[in-house]
């Protein structure tokens, strides 16, 4: 039996329990919010953001090209441009404000959980079903909504690197996007077989624990 179209992710987020809420309710959130974050956890944090973009790329390119029809298609192509271009640019504006270069950049190797959503990306973009892809994709962006709306009307407005951070993953335009993404990957949940839906939790469970552990990291590794 198919899911209901709206359940699908609903569901996917009941499957991530507690830890989906300490995602949203990290420190690291909270202090980016407050504008006491600790500059060097702050770029520790961007620098292994930046290295997944191009992963992330792949992966909304790759679901741009299996989507079901055109109309499908426009949101995910007006997203990604968003991503190359404005979400670039605050990369390349906070490296300068935080006088970290490309050299310092370069000499700091990939994190643990960067190698894995980077893997995680590249490897459903290449071999993933469109439902699969989603997966992924929805918990990036909803996961970053939820914290983003939960911060949103306290964020310190005194310092672009941590505000900036907060309007690109709030408000109305964000949240319209979050449900066209939810919307398809719903969509996908009610025409996928039972095994499909159930590979989709394993991947939207493993990107869960890649969020999570992405917050850590900028403290502890």
């Amino acid at each position: 039996m198919s899911a209901a179209p709206s359940q699908f992710t609903a569901d996917l987020r009941v499957a991530a329990g507690d830890q989906w809420d300490r995602v949203i309710q990290h420190k690291f959130t909270k202090e980016l919010a407050a504008g006491t974050i600790n500059r060097a956890v702050l770029k520790k944090y961007l620098i292994q953001d930046h290295r997944f973009l191009d992963a992330f790329v792949v992966l909304l390119g790759s679901i741009i090209s299996h989507a079901r029809s055109l109309e499908d298609r426009i949101p995910a192509c007006q997203f990604l441009a968003l991503v190359t271009s404005k979400e670039n640019t605050y990369f390349e504006r906070c490296f300068e404000q935080l006088g970290c270069t490309a050299e310092e950049r370069a000499s700091i190797p990939d994190a643990e959980c960067t190698v894995g959503f980077c893997n995680l990306m590249r490897d459903t973009a290449m071999n993933g079903s469109l439902a699969e892809m989603l997966s992924i994709i929805v918990v990036c962006e909803w996961s970053y909504l939820s914290w983003g709306d939960l911060v949103k009307n306290t964020t310190n407005r005194d310092d672009f690197l941590c505000y900036e951070w907060v309007d690109l993953h709030s408000g109305d335009d964000f949240t319209a996007l979050v449900a066209y993404l939810r919307g398809l990957l719903d969509k996908e949940g009610s025409i996928i077989s039972s095994d499909d839906r159930t590979v989709c939790q394993t991947r939207f469970l493993e990107a869960v624990q890649l969020e999570e552990d992405f917050f850590d990291t900028a403290y502890y590794e």
